[in-house]
Order: C-alpha cells, then structure tokens, then sequence
C-alpha cells in the first residue's frame, strides 16, 4: 500500500480551520474528551462542553473552538499517526459526533438512483448486476441528473417507466418528492479515524459510500461539516429493501471524521455545495487499486432540502444530528472475476478526502472481528459524572 502523508489527513488551509472532534485520553483522564485544534496542537476543552452536541449547540462555538482555555494534549500529526494503529489501545481519535442521531440520505445522486435499482432488479446477486445495467440504461433513456426531483418532468418520467415496468422503490425516493433519510446508527456507534470498518460477515457484496456529512444543531441549524464512510452491503440490501437495518446498521460500519469543521467566514455550505469527494481503495491481499470522485453539484436535493426533510416541526433532535448527504460513488469495477464488479476484501485501506476537510481513513475488517461496542451513552454519562466530581 502507499505510505500515507499526514498532512493530507488535515484541511488545506489547516492554519485557519476551525477544527473540534472527541478523542479517548488515557489516565488520569481515562475517557472520552472533546478537543480542539490549534496551531497543530490539540486542546481538552471538555471543562466547558461535556459532549460536542453541547457544543454544537452553542451560539459561541467557533469562539469556544479558538479561544476556550483547555489542556494541551499534544500535536494533532501524532494523533493521527497513532490513530492509525489499529493494534494498539492506546489514545487515539474518536469519531467526531456522541449524542447525535445519525441520519443518512439515499439516492440522491443519479448514479447511485441507477445502482440501487440495479441492485434490487438483481436481487443482491453481483453476477446479474452488469446486464441488468445495460437493458435498464436502454429503457430510461435519459439524463436522470438534469431532472428535479418532485418535478412534472419527473413525474411524467415516473408514469413513463410504470408502463414499461421500469419503475422502483428506488426511482421513488431518488426523482419523487420524498428523500429517503434513514438512521444509519445509533448515538456513540461511529468509529473515527483510523478505526476497522465492518462488514457483516453474510455479505458477499459491498462497498464504501463516500459522503459529506453536516453536523446539525438542536434547532435545525447546520454548524459544520465532517467526512463519513456509510458502508454498504449491497447484497443484502439488494435482496429486500426491507433489510435496510441490516445492511446499514452492523458493528463499525459507520466512520465519521477525521474533525468537524465549523462554519466560519472562511468555511460556509456553499464550500461544500462545491466540493470534490474523492475516494481510494487499497487492497492489502491483492494489491488492488481503485480511485474515484464525487461532485456535490451533482446532487440532485440541496443540503438545505434535505435538512428539511429530515427535522421540523414534524420530528425533533434534541441532541442533535449528524446527516449523511449521500454519494455518486458506487464502484463497479471488476476486482475478483469477469462480471461480478466490485466487493471488499478484508485489509482494504479506504481514503475518503476532500481538501477543505482533509481526509477520513480505515481499514476494512468483518463486523464480528473487529472491536465490540461497548461504550455507549450511559457510560459517557458516567464518565462525565466522574470527571466533574
């Protein structure tokens, strides 16, 4: 694999970057600890927020993030490096998010609306997927990404497609009015930077998904933005649309970060209503390499849309949400035999990066392999309780 620069890992324009995350500190600490970055260093700044949805929930959170007095707890290269380590339990970064819902939205590229009804058509079988690509691109004959979801153009398209039984669940939420948003994983279930992914070990096929994630406040309003990698398991997903949990929710299959960037005067949503997202995979077993790219002016639903659709008047988060904005990526790619496309190997390195958020890496492993989840929200609590006392 390719040796890995540090530097990358962080923001562009690092040294005006308005930077927090969680990190777990060894004794005395002992716990998890929200942190800021500052002139390359990291600073505890758990004495003034005990959890980052506090501090995303603060009017002062960029102020907090710059200036709130706090330990020095070392230099920020040197976490990442240690970070990667995964046979190590020492101090390492967490992801980013604790008490937050993470919420997730699907189809919401053109490309990834193509794949997901490939996938249900071949029912999760990637032997039948490259067929049924090339019949299903014959009887859409169009552009899908030039139509506005909810549009009379993509009403006519629907009623079009129902003739000709081309029309799916899929084709619903990815033209239709409705975004999908479901929850990805519960509060305090993300792994952070440099942790094992999981693949739940009946999958057979599956693949990274590559997305910008927004941090999104108590009231709705969006405070920053982080990277996050929302594996998918295409077979299983594939088979029923009914086992979404299943295929979505299994231990480490959620990894957020490296930081949060706040939205400041340097760094707003039109950045990353701009952004490029790019992905590799490295095979460790094979020596397999694939890139690829993502463009947010793709997408067919405004950030802003889909924070509507996911809070309102018609559902709260009173501690918050982390939303994931969905990708274009869906690798299909031939890497084991002809015609079956693209699936995990077990020690694959996924990078995930964009420059004005750095770059989010992990390791693939199975969810049954890699390492329980055991610390949720209540033990959060308790180690708060005793922080503070």
């Amino acid at each position: 694999m390719r040796s890995i620069d540090i530097t990358t890992c962080l923001p562009e324009d690092a040294d005006r970057a308005i930077l927090v995350g969680r990190v777990w500190r060894g004794a005395p600490t002992g716990g998890p600890c929200i942190v800021a970055v500052r002139d390359g260093k990291l600073y505890d700044i758990t004495a003034h927020v005990s959890t980052m949805a506090d501090l995303l929930d603060r009017h002062d959170a960029v102020e907090i993030a710059r200036s709130a007095s706090g330990e020095m707890v070392g230099d920020v290269s040197t976490w990442l490096t240690r970070s990667l380590d995964t046979s190590s339990d020492s101090e390492h970064l967490l992801a980013p998010c604790d008490l937050q819902a993470i919420k997730a939205c699907g189809v919401t590229f053109a490309v990834s609306l193509l794949e997901r009804v490939i996938e249900e058509q071949a029912g999760g079988s990637a032997a039948k997927a490259r067929e049924i690509r090339v019949s299903l691109q014959e009887v859409i004959g169009t552009d899908l990404s030039r139509i506005k979801p909810g549009s009379a153009e993509a009403d006519a398209l629907k009623h079009a497609l129902t003739k000709r039984g081309g029309w799916s669940q899929y084709m619903e939420v990815g033209i239709g009015p409705d975004a999908e948003v479901f929850t990805k994983t519960q509060p305090m279930a993300s792994v952070g930077f440099g942790a094992d992914v999981g693949l739940h070990p009946a999958s057979q096929w599956n693949n990274p998904e590559p997305e910008i994630v927004l941090a999104v406040g108590s009231d709705g309003h969006v405070r920053g933005a982080t990277l996050g990698n929302d594996v998918n398991l295409r077979d299983i997903e594939g088979r029923s649309a009914l086992l979404l949990g299943k295929a979505k929710d299994n231990n480490g299959s959620c990894a957020i970060g490296p930081f949060i960037r706040l939205f400041d005067e340097h760094f707003t949503l039109d950045d990353m209503r701009q952004a490029q997202v790019r992905l590799s995979i490295e095979g460790e077993d094979d020596g397999f390499l694939l890139e690829g790219a993502s463009d947010m002016r793709e997408i067919s639903r405004d950030p802003l849309d889909l924070v509507g659709q996911t809070f309102g008047e018609h559902h709260q988060y009173p501690d918050g949400f982390m939303l994931f904005l969905g990708t274009m990526f869906s690798p299909i790619d031939d890497r084991d035999d002809q015609g079956q496309g693209f699936t995990h190997h077990v020690g694959d390195r996924v990078t995930i990066a964009t420059p004005r958020l750095g770059a989010l890496i992990n390791r693939v492993d199975r969810s049954d392999a890699i390492a329980p989840w055991t610390f949720g929200t209540r033990a959060l609590y308790h180690y708060l309780q005793e922080r503070h006392s």
